[in-house]
């Protein structure tokens, strides 16, 4: 090799590491309101994400951040929605990785697939889920909770927000890695299965922070350990299930993703953005509230954990022995 190429092909690592500003690079500006697209109702966690998100971005670019909500179809109809506006680099989707992780497992067919059809630009945050059991059961500890049901065999009642939800397959995976035996109590999202853990209905569940924090307080449940892959920095106090399974981790990701097409511009400089405001105080302060932590990575960075996702919940929808209908 000349030594011209060796000394380029020693550089590049460095520069593929060197974060110059992206809007730089690719010379792209947004000239008019960028709209967000959402595959739920207002309130949800995807919603929370992108309405905090856009107000800083809005700041920055001097620009209006728009959310449109399009629920429905299991994601399609919002992803139809991005599909049909202008490719202008002005309108991305922001959503949860079951988007792409669990509905193509457990749906026969969907009208739309992550690679042909999307660009992932950023993940903007993460939010765990939290193992919580009813003030009954006599542990204190995650390690005394896998101890009590291994010496209780298929005595446990678990409950979750729905079959295929990120709480049931956080519970199916923790059962198999560690040898528990459960029944599972599948109710209509977490507005039924925290209160009958309340009620002690079910011993125990996974359920994100904000629904369970004030029973918490009240000595209601007892928190004992996130699906995290590591400690959150909004409960350092509470250890990651990954602690006890190496490289457990089933947090939830919400992240910002463009058409396939989209302008390469536009993903870099939103990117860019994303990262820009990440730690903004107030932007922390309400991502705290509702318990999430903020992330605002590289497009790369995002898209690796979209398939380490994938990988995670393939294999746990095959734990659950559920079907695509």
């Amino acid at each position: 090799m000349k030594r011209r190429d060796l000394l380029a092909a020693s550089a590049a690592p460095l520069l593929a590491g060197l974060q110059l500003p992206a809007w730089s690079q690719a010379g792209f500006n947004f000239t008019k309101a960028v709209k967000f697209i959402v595959p739920y109702a207002p309130g949800g966690l995807p919603d929370t994400v992108a309405r905090v998100f856009a107000l800083r971005i809005g700041e920055r670019i001097g620009q209006g951040v728009v959310i449109e909500n399009k629920p429905g179809g299991n994601g399609v109809v919002a992803a139809q929605a991005l599909a049909s506006s202008p490719n202008d680099g002005h309108t991305f989707l922001v959503t949860d990785g079951s988007m792409f992780s669990i509905n193509p497992l457990i749906y026969k067919s969907l009208a739309y697939d992550l690679k042909r059809d999307f660009a992932p630009v950023s993940l903007l945050a993460r939010s765990p889920l939290y193992l919580a059991v009813h003030p009954k059961v006599p542990v204190n500890t995650l390690q005394e909770f896998v101890q009590y049901v291994k010496s209780k065999p298929d005595q446990i009642n678990y409950g979750s927000s729905g079959i295929g939800s990120s709480h049931h397959l956080t519970m199916e995976a923790m059962k198999s890695a560690l040898g528990l035996q459960m029944t599972h109590v599948p109710f209509r999202g977490s507005g039924q299965s925290v209160p009958a853990l309340i009620g002690g209905q079910v011993e125990c569940l996974f359920s994100a922070l904000p629904s369970l924090a004030g029973f918490a307080k009240n000595n209601q449940v007892k928190i004992l350990g996130s699906n995290a892959g590591q400690r959150s920095a909004l409960m350092p106090q509470v250890p990651s299930i990954s602690e006890i399974i190496p490289g457990f981790d089933f947090a939830v990701i919400i992240g910002a993703l463009a058409s396939a097409n989209a302008p390469a511009g536009a993903i870099a400089r939103l990117s860019a953005e994303a990262a820009a405001v990440k730690n903004h105080p107030e932007l922390l302060a309400t991502m705290g509230t509702a318990g999430i932590d903020s992330v605002g990575s590289s497009a790369a960075d995002y898209a690796k954990a979209i398939q380490s996702e994938n990988e995670r919940l393939a294999k746990a929808v095959a734990l659950a022995g559920l079907k695509p209908e």
